[in-house]
């Protein structure tokens, strides 16, 4: 294998329900960047989804060449920079992400782990054919497990539904599934991989940004973004005013600013939303999390995750169209005596769930174990609540 030959794409995961049956194994999601890893002897190199060259990013990989002892490989796996409790968390990443040649003091301050998953290629020999189970065995006789470069579990023949309960209350992002007999789709994205997010995220498209005002004066206010509708042309999405730090900030606007144009990039925004929006090219692919979408097509109660510099300029996944929920069925409440706390036995299409509502706020989709955690941390005791008339 040449660390200059010929790359091998990335397999992407779809999106889906978790698989049930044999034949499955599973894996954390970790909320990171791929890399495919290139080790030949002591050199490593290091390449996002788009093929962007990131090995002076983080040049921890190095670690790769080392735990290798020599032997050439590619290896796929993702990136992540880890917060207390070693939780991966993306906003940490986003220190990372955008500075080609980090000091000492970043390495140290936000320190980066690369977790292996997947072995496409060894000794020279493409392993991409040969079945999920073979490869991961590949994987474990290398012992990568170093101080930046480690192995994560593997789950062959679990409980799909235990283990992503593992990953939420571990802060994962959610799980992967994949086919035990499967082989490496290199660059195709596969239903043989199938991701379950537990927060739902989408790629998005920057076509402009509303003034700050207040503390925010002089920067950004709200990002106005756009997703690619089923032929692929951009549509209006909604905006996104929240989940930033000043650094985002900064760095967003002074990415932005060279990029402006006089008028919308993409049809259809609301007057209101356009009055004072600065426009710019639609070149910039970032990520929100959301809660759902409106049956007009735009992002509800989205949050500001981070630039994606690892994906290419306009082709983030199509938005999927709105569908209309099965009505939904409230089966009991019990509250606090002082009626400040309500707890709803939810039904729908023969699923059950609880929601708390307390004043403006409503945390929906909980189990009853999550109920009483909310209700401990709040000083309320689940037995002393009554069924309300």
């Amino acid at each position: 294998m040449k660390i200059d030959g010929e790359l091998v794409r990335p397999m992407l995961a779809a999106l889906g329900p978790l698989p049930a049956g044999p034949g499955w194994a599973f894996e954390f999601k970790y909320d990171g960047v791929r890399a495919v890893t290139y080790a030949d002897g002591a050199t490593v190199r290091a390449l996002t989804r788009n093929d962007n060259d990131v090995t002076s990013t983080y040049p921890e990989l190095a670690e790769v060449a080392a735990l290798l002892r020599g032997r050439p490989a590619i290896l796929d796996g993702e990136i992540v920079a880890l917060e207390a409790g070693e939780r991966p968390s993306f906003a940490l990443l986003q220190n990372r992400m955008h500075v080609a040649a980090p000091p000492p003091s970043l390495l140290r301050v936000v320190p980066i782990r690369y977790y292996v998953f997947d072995v496409l290629e060894l000794d020279g020999e493409s392993t991409i054919d040969l079945p999920y189970r073979r490869r991961r065995e590949l994987l474990a006789g290398l012992r990568l497990d170093g101080a930046v470069v480690r192995t994560p579990a593997g789950f062959p023949d679990a409980d799909g539904a235990t283990v992503l309960d593992a990953a939420k209350l571990s802060g994962f992002e959610g799980v992967v599934a994949k086919r035990q007999d499967g082989v490496y789709r290199a660059g195709r994205r596969s239903a043989e991989w199938t991701k379950v997010p537990l927060i739902r995220t989408q790629e998005v498209v920057i076509i402009g940004y509303e003034p700050g005002e207040g503390r925010r004066a002089g920067t950004i206010g709200s990002l106005l973004l756009a997703v690619p509708d089923q032929d692929q042309q951009l549509r209006y999405a909604g905006q996104v005013g929240t989940g930033f730090t000043d650094a985002m900030l900064d760095h967003l606007l002074a990415q932005l600013e060279p990029d402006r144009r006089p008028t919308a990039p993409v049809p259809g925004v609301p007057r209101d939303h356009a009055r004072h929006a600065r426009w710019v090219e639609p070149t910039l692919v970032g990520e929100v999390a959301f809660r759902n979408w409106t049956v007009d097509g735009r992002l509800r109660h989205a949050s500001w995750r981070g630039l994606r510099p690892d994906r290419r300029p306009l082709i983030p996944p199509p938005r999927p169209k709105p569908a209309t929920p099965a009505p939904e069925e409230v089966t009991g409440t019990v509250m606090t005596a002082d009626a400040a706390w309500r707890v709803e036995a939810v039904r729908r299409d023969g699923r059950q769930w609880y929601r708390i509502v307390h004043g403006d706020n409503v945390v929906d989709g909980l189990s009853l174990d999550d109920v009483q955690r909310v209700l401990e941390k709040a000083g309320i005791d689940f037995a002393d609540l009554t069924e309300a008339a």
